[in-house]
């Protein structure tokens, strides 16, 4: 009876904990690779491969050695191994991405995060992988009822995997952050051979020691950043949906979200205009007939992020109202304790963008805002016709939309082609206005046929004086007008991420090209790697 405890107990807290490292080993790779569908299909692949290696390997030791205490000596091992990766994992990332900037500067995200899931998941999961078959075979006595016991072992073993799902989600990584999910659940896998080993009397004075030293580590506050080569960082944190990270510097305070560089939001200090593309997507307004400084509009954001929009649509059209709506609390939170976002300038709903506009049907808007992103690409559900579709029912009568596409190729256009081409398939008129130095394009639309006379009309109201008198001119000399409405993503097939990836993948092999001239040059080595990573 006592070893049947054993055998179920394990088998329930082994599978919890396979999940657990998994869903904590896509926060680990996100601040460096990102969470994109990319990132979780190679995380779940070599994850399932490590397992189905430690099923074959568990089978074959448990009919060669059949010790229960071999297999808690390795389920030790593999808790002493998660506990180490808090510490050395992101080291190993980074490792990786200055082995494969030289490998395959062309494929450095896939390439790299594929080896830094090999090095430091393989082995504590395969060794989990080898759990479930020993403990078939432990637990096997009996021949008749053997399909019953092997039925009960696995079945306990996926329940515990459903709730190691839900615990690091839902609980863990937003309370306690990534790095104290790997500790608790190393915690949880020692005291299980703890109370083992206890029993026995075995191997007691090393599963003490260890237990305590974890128990510590995640008890104690300690500060762990992922983003260890920035100076500059006063929040790093983690949300339900996002690697959070705040830089400060004398001039600006700005977001970085899952990939720890890049700007997601910004805010000036001086209240200047960002630099950025937020500045070119405040020409909007003016496509709209008869709109000037002084106009009344009812705006929505569909991606507020920290705000950065809603300031500065409410610093030039001080008499709009503005809906914002952002998926995650956190950066809400963060909005107002960072970057100075103010209750008069944004009604926040805490929402997914597609969801609210299918919930809000009785309201219209003059100003649609779609600034959404995961990752590198828009989520591929609001980059659809049908979305687009759903916001024009949200646009009043000669109503404007703005987007915001964040990545451009010198090699291919296809993304960009495929966004434009959408919301054209929507649309009346559609221009596009690629911003130089920058890999953002800005979209406008309307069903308005006047659009573009309307927008050319309202700037020449602008003062000389006027800041934004520059990006209306650069707006107004460089727009192309979208004519075409052949490629175009649906909600059956939207592969946004996989296009985004070819992009990506020659954008940072551009930025090593540079950082490879400046280390023949004789620039310090780390002092390279510290301006590529930032």
């Amino acid at each position: 009876m006592r070893k049947n405890f054993y055998i179920y107990f394990t088998a329930f807290f082994s599978g919890m904990s396979v999940m657990a490292v998994e869903l904590s080993a896509t926060r680990l790779l996100a601040p460096t690779f990102g969470t994109s569908s990319i990132i979780w299909t190679i995380v779940i692949g070599l994850i399932m491969i490590s397992l189905s290696i430690g099923n074959i390997l568990g089978g074959r030791s448990a009919d060669k050695h059949n010790s229960m205490d071999r297999l808690y000596a390795l389920i030790w091992a593999a808790a002493i191994y998660i506990a180490l990766i808090p510490f050395v994992g992101k080291y190993i990332v980074i490792l990786s991405v200055t082995i494969f900037m030289w490998i395959s500067p062309n494929n450095l995200v896939v390439s790299g995060s594929m080896f830094s899931c090999l090095v430091i998941f393989s082995v504590p999961l395969v060794i989990l992988g080898m759990v479930t078959p020993y403990l078939v075979k432990l637990g096997i006595t009996d021949m008749k009822n053997s399909g019953k016991t092997a039925g009960e072992i696995y079945a306990l073993s996926t329940i515990g995997s459903i709730i190691g799902t839900f615990i690091p989600t839902f609980i863990t990584i937003p309370l306690i952050g990534t790095s104290k999910t790997f500790l608790v659940f190393s915690l949880i896998l020692n005291l299980i051979c703890l109370y083992y080993f206890a029993s026995k009397r075995i191997r007691l004075r090393k599963s003490i020691i260890s237990a305590f030293l974890i128990l510590i580590l995640t008890v104690i506050p300690f500060h762990d950043s992922y983003a260890f080569w920035k100076q500059n960082i006063v929040y790093e944190g983690e949300s339900m949906y996002n690697y959070l990270q705040v830089s400060e510097t004398p001039q600006s305070v700005i977001l970085s979200t899952n990939v720890a560089f890049g700007v997601q939001s910004i805010y000036k200090k001086n209240g200047n205009l960002t630099g950025l593309y937020y500045d070119y997507a405040l020409m909007a307004p003016f496509f709209i007939k008869d709109t000037n400084f002084n106009s009344k509009k009812d705006v929505l954001i569909l991606g507020l992020g920290t705000g950065t929009y809603a300031k500065q649509l409410k610093r030039f059209f001080p008499n709009t109202n503005i809906d914002g709506v952002e998926i995650d609390p956190k950066i809400v939170d963060l909005s107002k304790k960072y970057f100075q976002l103010k209750d008069n300038e944004a009604n926040i709903y805490i929402n997914d963008g597609r969801t609210y506009l299918n919930t809000c049907s009785d309201k219209k808007y003059d100003l649609i805002m779609v600034d959404a992103y995961h990752d590198i690409t828009i989520p591929f559900h609001m980059s659809t016709k049908e979305f687009f579709s759903k916001v024009k029912e949200h646009l009043n009568a000669g109503g404007a939309l703005v987007v915001n596409i964040n990545i451009r190729s010198k090699k291919t256009t296809e993304i960009n082609d495929y966004l434009c081409e959408t919301i054209k398939s929507q649309m009346a008129k559609v221009y596009k206005c690629e911003l130089e130095n920058s890999t953002n394009t800005i979209v406008f639309a309307s069903d308005d046929n006047n659009s573009l006379n309307n927008y050319i009309t309202n700037i020449s109201e602008i003062s000389n004086d006027n800041p934004l008198i520059n990006v209306s001119r650069y707006v107004k000399n460089n727009s192309k007008e979208i004519v075409k409405s052949d490629l175009v993503f649906t909600d059956d097939v939207a592969p946004v991420e996989i296009m985004g990836q070819k992009v990506l993948d020659e954008i940072v092999a551009n930025e090593l090209e540079g950082f490879k001239k400046e280390l023949n040059s004789g620039k310090g080595f780390w002092e390279n790697l510290k301006d590529l990573i930032r």
